[in-house]
């Protein structure tokens, strides 16, 4: 089981069962103030008997639980920013079999402070049963108030992945002036793993005729298909940064393994950066800190609009760029970002192990480079090229990211970082 600030996940049924269920619930409960709380789900087959304990544990605790249902995670969201409290039942893009939860205070995802709670507080505290509320959403039509209407129709095809954006994607699309078509709304039926990151998104690819977006099971990951090929995920971040700019934001943070061609881009324009350890929470914790207005993370296509939702948010993204596509600068924009590239990697660690190895490498990777320790260990290589190296918070690897505007380079700087995480994890086991 991984328990971090991005959420708690495991095997449902092996490592992640209902007693740690109703634990960690229990402890959230404490941090409820005014007795409410939103709940959502995507659509994993454990998640109903999970949603199931987890009303139960709140509603025992005296908390009112608003059920969405199957609904999003910018959604669950969005509501829980009105209603004070959200817990959300997924585990995001991990293989089908994993299931966790998501806690929402203030709008926000919770700080380490609030996970301490979370984790080791019991809320001995048994006030009247609270009352459970079948809730609505106004997302769509927030949503649609923040892209505007189309000049013109677009034709957009949406493949759903077998995941809660089936709700909600279509109709926000078909609002804001486009024609929709839609792959891969059922789970069983889904051509695709729960990834659009990973995936090589084939289908999507053949049936798109303009642009096409893929989700991740609870929509807050969004990559974009256009002229015939998946665009790389720091492009989704990309051009919501162009949005936000057109928008007048000048202010954004982007985690620590974003793209540079992201960074040098709000620079140009007149913006200013600062970067956060990578996790959607640090994100926002830094763009809180320094009243930043949007930001994101490349890894994940995940672009934020601080205003409309403190969350990677792959749904308003996706009418964002729908919004735009046309623009004649859009397709200039996009080659910039493509100048640079970026390889991200995994080599399978324990999570036990994860801090020792880290430990070795930043002895080793000092003898010969500089590095930022913000987040694992950051090497610059040059001003254009750079590497990363750092634990996974949701799974049981250590990721090797490196990204340069010299494919060559790129690929030899990737490769000895890759060799130096097998090297030191070997040597350790």
């Amino acid at each position: 089981m991984k328990i971090s600030i991005s959420g708690i996940r495991g095997v449902y049924g092996n490592d992640f069962v209902p007693s740690d269920v109703i634990k960690f619930c229990d402890g959230f409960s404490r941090l409820i103030k005014n007795g409410k709380c939103v709940i959502g789900r995507d659509t994993r087959t454990t998640g109903e008997m999970i949603e199931k304990l987890v009303s139960a544990t709140m509603l025992e605790r005296g908390i009112d639980v608003y059920n969405l249902g199957i609904s999003p995670t910018p959604v669950v969201f969005r509501k829980a920013k009105e209603i004070g409290a959200g817990i959300i039942i997924t585990s995001s893009h991990n293989p089908l079999e994993w299931n966790g939860l998501k806690f929402i205070i203030d709008g926000r995802g919770i700080t380490e402070k609030e996970l301490n709670v979370v984790k080791n507080e019991r809320n001995l505290e048994r006030p009247k049963i609270g009352k459970e509320i079948i809730a609505e959403s106004d997302y769509i039509s927030d949503a649609v108030k923040i892209i505007g209407q189309l000049d013109q129709t677009q034709h957009v095809t949406l493949d759903i992945g077998g995941g809660a954006a089936r709700s909600v994607a279509p109709e926000l699309l078909k609002k804001i002036g486009c024609e929709v078509t839609t792959i891969n709304e059922e789970l069983e039926e889904s051509s695709r793993g729960p990834d659009p990151t990973a995936d090589k998104l084939i289908e999507l690819v053949d049936k798109t005729k303009n642009i096409g977006f893929a989700f991740d099971l609870d929509s807050d990951r969004v990559i974009l298909v256009m002229s015939g090929e998946k665009k790389s995920s720091d492009i989704t971040l990309g051009l919501g940064v162009v949005k936000a700019i057109k928008l007048g934001i000048k202010k954004f943070v982007l985690s620590v393994d974003s793209s540079l061609a992201v960074e040098k881009y709000i620079i140009a324009h007149g913006g200013k950066v600062w970067r956060s350890k990578v996790g959607e929470a640090n994100v926002i914790q830094t763009m809180i800190k320094n009243n930043a207005e949007a930001g994101g993370e490349g890894s994940s296509g995940g672009f934020i609009l601080k205003k409309f939702n403190m969350c990677r948010d792959g749904l308003l993204t996706s009418g964002l760029i729908a919004s735009m596509i046309d623009d004649e600068s859009i397709q200039k924009d996009i080659e910039f970002f493509e100048s640079f590239s970026q390889i991200r990697d995994k080599v399978s660690v324990e999570s036990i192990l994860h801090e020792r190895v880290i430990a070795e490498l930043t002895k080793k990777l000092k003898e010969k480079y500089e590095i930022n320790q913000l987040d694992g260990i950051k090497i610059s290589i040059n001003e254009n090229t750079w590497s990363l190296i750092r634990r996974s918070n949701t799974e049981d690897i250590i990721r090797v990211s490196t990204e340069s505007n010299d494919k060559q380079m790129l690929e030899d700087i990737q490769k000895e970082m890759t060799v130096n995480v097998k090297s030191c994890y070997e040597e350790i086991k």
